[in-house]
């Protein structure tokens, strides 16, 4: 929930009392939680992120998969895009272990999703898991974006955005 810090008052025994003013209201949380030990964290709201980005990034995905032959979807087009220049950590795992970490990973959404990149000795594999642009940077989303107009444009396909009109809509991307 979002809200606003409004005090922080001194109490007897080296307690703080932290109160804060938020327009959400309580859930059943409240009740379950109250006067129990909870673990908190306070951090300085973020706006949302810009909808233009992510809506233009699946326009040119289904644009360009309805050109191939044969026709791809936006999805394994989006997730062509994110291996090719998106967001992955490698880890090494044990063999059996690679179907359940493929299932957790991926359920996050279409962009997650795990390579399975090399032998790492008896037992093991080398596995990159790829991140979803929705946890991009605006840096990470423009090599994203730029990727898909350059894939577009090498199709001879119209690019419904000026280079200007990108920028901003990337600008509007990164801000938290």
């Amino acid at each position: 929930m979002t809200g606003k810090l409004r005090d922080a008052i001194p109490l007897a025994g080296g307690e703080w009392l932290v109160t804060f003013t938020t327009r959400t209201p309580p859930g059943e949380w409240f009740d379950a939680l109250k006067d129990k030990p909870v673990s908190v964290e306070i951090k300085k709201a973020a706006a949302g992120r810009s909808k233009d980005a992510n809506a233009f990034c699946w326009a040119l995905c289904a644009d360009i998969g309805k050109a191939m032959q044969p026709p791809l979807s936006k999805e394994d087009v989006y997730r062509t895009a994110i291996k090719a220049v998106g967001v992955y950590t490698s880890v090494i795992v044990v063999v059996w272990d690679i179907e359940t970490i493929r299932r957790r990973w991926e359920s996050h959404g279409t962009g997650w999703f795990v390579e399975v990149a090399d032998d790492a000795g008896t037992g093991r594999k080398m596995i990159h898991l790829y991140y979803g642009s929705s946890t991009y940077s605006v840096d990470e989303m423009r090599v994203l974006i730029d990727w898909l107009v350059d894939t577009a444009q090498q199709m001879q396909l119209p690019i419904p955005l000026s280079k200007a009109e990108e920028e901003k809509m990337l600008e509007r991307w990164g801000r938290k």
